[in-house]
C-alpha cells in the first residue's frame, strides 16, 4: 500500500529538521552536537544513514531545528498579528463611507 491509499500525512509536528553536517565517525559529529547544543531553543541529534553504496558511504548527520513549542509561539503571535491588521484595514475603509 503507498502512503495516499493509507490516508497518511507527512510529519507535521514541528519545524522541520536541517542537516547542519555529516561526519565520517561519531565522535566528530557529537563534537559538533555539543558545540550547538549550548544555544538556546534549538534542539540538535546525531542521525546515523548510510548512502546509496552501503558499504562505502556510512556517516553521522547533525541536525537542528527551533524548539516546537517556540515556533508554536512565533507561528501564532504572527497571525494575531495578521488579524489586527486585516481588522484595522477593515475599519479604516467603514470610516470612509
Amino acid at each position: 500500500m503507498s502512503i495516499e491509499e493509507k490516508g497518511e500525512t507527512g510529519h507535521v509536528q514541528g519545524p522541520p529538521w536541517k542537516i547542519v553536517g555529516r561526519f565520517s565517525t561519531f565522535d566528530e559529529a557529537d563534537q559538533k552536537r555539543l558545540e550547538l547544543g549550548e544555544e538556546e531553543n534549538l534542539q540538535v541529534k546525531i542521525h546515523w544513514q548510510m548512502g546509496p553504496r552501503k558499504s562505502q558511504s556510512r556517516y553521522y548527520t547533525v541536525k537542528t531545528r527551533t524548539d516546537p513549542s517556540l515556533a508554536l509561539e512565533e507561528a501564532l503571535n504572527a497571525k494575531r498579528a495578521e488579524k489586527k491588521r486585516r481588522k484595522a484595514r477593515l475599519s479604516k475603509k467603514r470610516r470612509r463611507k
